[in-house]
């Protein structure tokens, strides 16, 4: 009787691991938008299959192979590698957990399926001698669950393809309904390689001075975001629609401008982001502009020549107003006078036939920018002059981007955590530079998504970082040796660089060194899919 209790405690055990890895699995499907091509490269990029725990757990599966019996040696091994596991697994912080929406739920209701199915085979085939036999047969066939969780996962999404087609295309298609009634509203849609996010929070606090205004919220920016918030959160009168459009492939911003038919299209930035799916900047750039190839004849497009590849992209399909601070030369609209207080940045807005002298508690070179675009489009749609500097200096930083704080002890903070390209990194590092009385220190585990050229783009910032910073510590591993190398051919001291593994071990060596007058830039933060 103990010894069947045991069993049963061993294949409980066994289940309970297996379970909580595919909950982690779907984690990962879900930051990766349930794409398989993508869900595929973090297991490359990873090793997550061919991590210690998995070897681990592949070598004790393995194991119970070999000595196909009801062996408590096996058992024993089967379950103490189980609960070894889940204690491992639940004590790990994800900074985004798994969301059980409609469709987790779903998958993890054919994974259960398919997990049953196989384990209700291995018992009737090799558990055929008894109680015992049967619950080791189950328990090795859990355990080798375990070890084939990316298979299973991907198995499920592939089953439920044609399911999820069909939802999804009922969600579209309600979306357009719901936009179709409302023929007067005003829809803008905003891309760029960086940003957009903090254009649209900007364009929204303008316009909302004269019109009911709606954004996509959050990182509501794919298109069954974008249908998802019209769905839930569109009402009858609203007057505007702003909608982030995100991309990583060609034809996803298409995919989004054909469910809303955006008649202002701003472009914030062509750049090197995400070019592991892109694979080339002139692929970035023509995404990017089917926002503009989408919109109608009396649209209006919205460009920032600052970029090469958006100021030598020809826009003949529309009206374009190309607004730019540095590369003014094809800009219709520019930014001058430039000054910095202790309250923020004032700077003048200049078109061809009019100025604005503006003010603004943001910081950086990247926040004028976005603020010129925002700028543009309010003065288009009408919004008065005087609103528009009311609304401008009342904007809030957005949280985590180039957001400027100060510690009641006395630390600057430039929180810059939602960044992660080449262009915003490197102006994060010079408002860093420009800070002065006390030590500037940086903590970035560095760029992602780079493709071929990440090594090259990573050892570039850490040379940056070496002419802008006193201190740095590197986080992770991912693209340490790059930016250690970059840092290296800089001029910063030995032992002005540290490393720590994870965010929490930086904070804490934050935490020993920091002093009142001292800046910290906080550059990045990696997702869970980098770990």
């Amino acid at each position: 009787m103990l010894i069947l209790i045991a069993f049963w405690a061993c294949a409980l055990i066994a289940t309970a691991n297996t379970a909580k890895e595919y909950q982690r699995c779907l984690m990962m499907l879900q930051q990766n938008s349930y794409r398989s091509e993508r869900y595929r490269r973090w297991l490359r990029q990873s090793a997550d299959s061919t991590s210690v725990t998995r070897l681990v757990g592949m070598a004790v599966f393995l194991v119970a192979m070999v000595t196909w019996s009801t062996t408590d040696w096996s058992m024993a091994m089967m379950m103490l590698f189980g609960l070894l596991n889940v204690v491992a697994l639940s004590r790990v912080k994800y900074k985004k957990p798994l969301v059980w929406t409609a469709r987790v739920k779903r998958l993890y209701g054919v994974m259960a399926a398919l997990s049953a199915a196989l384990i209700a085979a291995a018992v009737l085939i090799f558990g055929n001698s008894g109680a015992l036999d049967r619950l080791f047969a189950a328990t090795v066939a859990v355990t080798g669950l375990y070890c084939a969780s990316h298979m299973v996962t991907l198995a499920a999404l592939a089953l439920l393809a044609p399911v999820e087609k069909r939802i999804n295309r009922r969600f579209t298609d309600d979306a357009r309904r719901i936009l179709r009634s409302m023929p007067d509203l005003k829809i803008i849609g905003i891309t760029g390689s960086y940003g957009k996010t903090s254009t649209k929070h900007y364009l929204q606090r303008i316009l909302s001075e004269s019109f009911d205004t709606l954004m996509t919220p959050g990182s509501f920016n794919t298109p069954l975001g974008v249908v998802r918030t019209v769905r839930e959160h569109l009402k009858p009168y609203n007057e505007v629609f702003i909608v982030e459009m995100g991309a990583k492939n060609i034809g996803d911003i298409k995919e989004i401008c054909d469910i809303v038919n955006p008649s202002i299209g701003i472009v914030t930035a062509v750049g090197e982001q995400h070019l592991e799916s892109f694979k080339t900047i002139e692929n970035v750039q023509r995404t990017k502009f089917e926002l503009i190839d989408a919109l109608p004849a009396d649209g209006l497009a919205v460009v920032n020549d600052d970029f090469p590849f958006a100021a030598n992209r020809p826009v003949d399909n529309v009206e374009v107003v190309r607004y730019a601070i540095r590369d003014t030369a094809g800009a219709t609209v520019t930014a001058r006078d430039i000054t910095y207080d202790s309250r923020g940045t004032s700077f003048t807005i200049a078109g061809p036939d009019w100025e604005m002298r503006l003010h603004t508690h943001l910081v950086g070179e990247c926040n004028i920018s976005n603020l010129m675009a925002a700028v543009v489009t309010a003065r288009h749609l009408g919004v008065p002059d005087e609103k528009i500097r009311i609304a401008v200096d009342h904007i809030e930083q957005v949280e985590h981007r180039l957001n400027l704080k100060r510690t009641p002890g006395g630390i600057t903070i430039i929180d810059d955590a939602f960044n992660s390209n080449p262009t915003g990194s490197a102006m994060a590092l010079d408002v860093l530079a420009s800070m002065t009385g006390g030590q500037r220190i940086i903590i970035t585990p560095g760029m992602i998504e780079l493709g071929d050229r990440q090594e090259e783009l990573n050892r570039a910032f850490g040379r940056k970082i070496a002419e802008c910073a006193d201190t740095v510590i590197v986080v992770g591993h991912y693209n340490r040796d790059a930016i250690l190398e970059g840092i290296a051919e800089g001029s910063m001291a030995q032992e002005r660089v540290m490393m720590a593994d994870t965010f929490s071990e930086a904070q804490a060596m934050l935490t020993s060194m920091a002093k009142a007058g001292d800046t910290v830039l906080y550059e990045n933060d990696l997702p869970d899919t980098f770990k």
